[in-house]
């Protein structure tokens, strides 16, 4: 009886730990996402993880979106920290079916950071040259 259950453990554990190591290793989906991070802070009380949230630009006049992501490499974290306050891109991928959220609280696992420059100011037009008063005397009268 002993052995049947120390089988269906071992069984059971593996089964777990591929689970696990797929759902971190294939992603679900890829893509990019662009805004301004308002938060990045590293949560948990026995698996610390680095959670943060990024406002979506959108149109004025318009609700904001948030677009929360989970962060697991430091370097990463560390990258995203220095671009605080900035317009940045952020590459994400989408792994689905994360048994636990000592890995992360969210799907969304940010894999790296660029910051977008704002493009030059557009200078106001050009306004035509005031016409000065002719300094030329105007013609005799006949």
């Amino acid at each position: 009886m002993l052995r049947v259950f120390s089988i269906v453990a071992v069984v059971l554990a593996l089964l777990v730990s591929a689970w696990i190591w797929l759902a971190l290793t294939f992603s679900y989906s890829e893509g990019e996402r662009a805004g301004y991070v308002q938060k990045l802070s590293k949560k948990g009380w026995l698996c610390k993880t680095w959670e943060g949230e990024l406002a979506l630009v959108t149109m004025p006049g318009t609700v904001g979106e948030k677009f929360f992501f989970s962060v697991p490499d430091d370097a990463v974290a560390h990258k995203i920290n220095q671009s605080l306050g900035k317009r940045v891109t952020l590459t994400y991928q989408e792994h689905i079916g994360v048994p636990t959220t000592c890995f992360a609280e969210t799907r969304h696992f940010v894999r790296d950071v660029r910051v977008i420059e704002d493009p030059a100011p557009i200078s106001p037009p050009r306004q035509p040259a005031a016409v000065q008063p002719s300094t030329v005397p105007p013609p005799p009268k006949q």
